[in-house]
């Protein structure tokens, strides 16, 4: 990435060709697109684009601070190119502002054919969070990272050496990082998920430590027109840890005529 790219808050960048549709991938925080890797080996017939926001790795100075962050991803679905049938494949925090942007701007669900989300954070009602969960995803927000490292390849790295990287992420997504993170995960239950009334698939991985499986099936049932799929031995990043099995469950939600299903 170029010193002009990591200033910018969101580049874009085609990972596929393709002219069945167009998809884009928005990574979640203190990640990159690279995170997309592993799938976009694998050809959905779909142009695919990948997007880097202001809370990727390196990260964008001050971007936890200020500004819109679901404006953001509203910025980066206006600059995929093309007028094909659009899906937006969301992970983690990204799948939670993608919620929070749909709610506050309805009408831009007419303009997507189908909505992604793996591995959501996402609670029903205020009353199910709990002091505890402050505890365990402020204190232990590292194993997170730690787990991202380990799935992109870190398998080759030490438990240790795994440990310290995880810890300086920690570190780059800093406390206004994390506040901004579960402040969004917090306002999930004033989600008005009813408007959403467009095909969703939600995508999670029955180790997931972080958005547990049972929070990806709450929110399949509250939502219009969704289903869900828990992956086998998948935590958090699934599309990284099962690229092909992934890539087949996109395909066949994103092409339902070809394999004689619904969206449903």
């Amino acid at each position: 990435m170029t010193t002009l790219e990591v200033e910018r808050p969101v580049v874009l960048r085609q990972r596929r060709a393709g002219a069945d549709g167009r998809l884009l991938l928005l990574h979640g925080l203190a990640n990159s697109a690279t995170v997309w890797q592993g799938f976009t080996e694998h050809d959905t017939g779909f142009a695919t684009w990948a997007a880097d926001l202001p809370w990727r790795g390196e990260g964008v100075a001050g971007w936890s601070q200020r500004g819109d962050l679901a404006g953001w991803v509203a910025e980066a679905i206006a600059s995929v190119p093309g007028d094909g049938p659009l899906t937006v494949v969301a992970h983690s925090f990204s799948a939670n502002l993608l919620l929070a942007l749909l709610d506050r701007e309805p009408a831009l669900v007419g303009d997507l054919a189908s909505v992604v989300l793996v591995s959501p954070f996402y609670r029903s009602a205020p009353e199910r969070f709990e002091w505890t969960d402050i505890s365990r995803y402020l204190n232990d927000f590292h194993t997170i990272m730690e787990d991202g490292i380990r799935a992109q390849g870190g398998q080759r790295l030490s438990p240790a050496v795994r440990r310290e990287l995880a810890l300086r992420v920690r570190d780059l997504v800093g406390p206004y990082g994390w506040t901004r993170f579960f402040q969004t995960y917090l306002d999930t239950p004033w989600l008005r998920l009813d408007r959403l009334d467009l095909p969703v698939l939600v995508l999670s991985g029955e180790n997931d430590f972080a958005a547990l499986p049972g929070e990806a099936r709450a929110l399949a049932a509250a939502l219009p027109d969704a289903r869900v799929r828990v992956l086998p031995d998948c935590g958090h990043f699934l599309m990284a840890e099962r690229p092909e099995r992934f890539a087949a469950e996109i395909t066949r939600f994103v092409h339902p005529l070809s394999v004689g299903e619904t969206t449903r």
